[in-house]
């Protein structure tokens, strides 16, 4: 026994392990999920990126490079003296690019250019680096005007040598350090900036990190269940049936009764033909049927109903049972007589015959569920719902079951211990990931599965089959909706 518990606590923790990390393969699920996000982001980006650069100033960049040099003014030097020459030089030259921006530098500039504006401003359009480990001053003058830009950076660099060689020392000596103009400023034929390639390379590569960086956000803050591959992340069971959201299944009628040549009905037949491949109750030939959702308004009911007539419609033999006596509301849905139902039945109040109503069709029944009683859970577990089943799985070839929902009350395992197959109803946009995972766990603790997924509200995707009459045969009030349709779209 100790065996038995410690293998099955094994097998339920290698999921939470498996789910704990993100592969690359998760990865780009997310990032396919989201990608209109990434395209928005992307387009974002580079449209801020190019208005950003179209409106920037064009600005030109021009250099001018000096050369320092020792000037010991005797004439003759040794090679100890060279040497302390060179020491001499890689000592001062490091002050000089602030030396060039101070006023004994500038306000020559100024005067001698004619130039309207203060050192202070002059000093915002020059640049002055000293290459590490050479004797090379280089004066970067950046301006709107690319033939003043080389004029202010030729005029710098000549002031600059004026006042290193004659104005740092007291009268009557002369500086020993000499700087060399080596390569004048010339005007430059494109401007410095803005730099287009540069910026909308940028953009692009910023574009697709932010872009996967929302998506990988809003992946993460998202609370709902939006497409099937958030549903096989918290429940280990196959989707038997897409349901596109349609304003058709909010009739009193099934679709199937209503509108059989729909698309929307077709895809209940998809959901009666994934059914007829379950398992059959234990030495009967009758499917047992058990629909429930993660929390309210999720469509249960409604797939039920409908997945009822499609399998009417096949043949078979069919009961429906309301059995969320909580919030009956199939009587309601099918604009039939709720006043008497299943909990006349269980409380003794009735027979089943009593309660059982014919619908559509000689092979389709319907047990509403009656008025709310005070103790729905009791009256579930009842014998008498004990034996209602056996006499209903011994008459029928499905008895399908809408119960309440997961986080309301678990009803539905009471059905499903009994050999039924567990189908859970979520709803794109409504269905909260937290609620899919508490159901799973609390159905993997119990030792239970859903036996498959339907997913409602989903995404049309039959949309080019839309203005055909080739797949599907539209009624007038059908041929009406879809123009409604169309011209909302437009």
């Amino acid at each position: 026994m100790a065996d038995e518990y410690g293998e099955q606590q094994s097998a339920a923790t290698v999921p939470t392990a498996n789910q704990s990390g993100i592969t690359l393969s998760d990865l780009f699920v997310v990032l396919r999920k989201h990608w209109i996000t990434i395209v928005v982001t992307f387009i974002a980006v580079i449209g801020g990126v190019t208005l950003w650069t179209a409106m920037s100033p064009v600005t030109y960049s021009s250099t001018a490079q000096l050369f320092a040099t020792y000037n010991d003014g005797s004439g003759t030097t040794n090679s100890s003296e060279q040497n302390s020459g060179s020491s001499y030089i890689m000592s001062q030259i490091k002050s000089y690019p602030t030396l060039t921006t101070t006023q004994s530098v500038l306000q020559p500039v100024i005067t001698d250019l004619d130039l309207n504006m203060s050192v202070a401003q002059l000093k915002e359009h020059i640049s002055v680096t000293n290459p590490t480990n050479t004797a090379f001053v280089n004066i970067s003058v950046t301006d709107g005007d690319s033939a003043r830009a080389a004029s202010i950076a030729n005029s710098v660099a000549k002031s600059l040598s004026s006042v290193v060689e004659n104005g740092l020392y007291s009268s009557g000596t002369h500086s020993s350090v000499k700087l060399s103009i080596v390569q004048t400023a010339i005007a430059p034929s494109s401007p410095s900036s803005p730099k287009w390639k540069f910026n909308i390379l940028m953009g692009i590569i910023g574009g697709l990190i932010l872009g996967m960086l929302f998506a990988l956000l809003k992946d993460a803050l998202s609370k709902h269940i939006q497409d099937d591959d958030a549903i096989s992340e918290y429940m280990d069971a196959p989707i038997i049936g897409r349901i596109t959201e349609e304003e058709l299944l909010n009739d009193t009628k099934p679709v199937v009764v209503s509108e059989p040549g729909s698309p929307v009905a077709e895809d209940f037949r998809r959901i009666r033909t994934n059914l007829s491949f379950m398992a059959p109750i234990e030495d009967t030939n009758c499917r047992l049927i058990v629909v429930t959702s993660a929390g309210a308004s999720e469509g249960k009911t409604t797939t039920s109903v409908n997945v009822a007539a499609a399998l009417a419609e096949n043949g078979a033999k069919v009961l429906l049972i309301d059995a969320d006596l909580r919030h009956p509301s199939i009587a309601d849905k099918l604009d039939i007589d709720g006043s008497a139902g299943l909990t006349h039945v269980l409380s003794g109040q009735a027979s089943v015959k009593d309660v059982v109503q014919r619908y559509w069709k000689p092979n389709l029944h319907v047990m509403p569920a009656g008025p709310k009683p005070p103790n729905a859970s009791a009256l579930l577990n009842s014998p008498i719902m004990v034996e209602l089943l056996n006499n209903a799985i011994d008459r029928y070839d499905y008895v399908l079951i809408d119960t309440a929902p997961m986080v309301v009350a678990n009803d539905a395992v009471i059905f499903v211990r009994r050999g039924g197959s567990l189908i859970m109803v979520c709803r794109r946009g409504q269905t909260l990931k937290r609620d899919l995972r508490e159901i799973s766990e609390e159905l993997t603790t119990l030792d239970l599965s859903a036996n498959g997924v339907v997913f409602n509200c989903v995404r049309d995707s039959k949309k080019s089959l839309e203005h055909s009459n080739y797949y599907y045969y539209y009624s007038d009030r059908n041929k009406d909706h879809c123009k409604k349709r169309r011209f909302s779209l437009k």
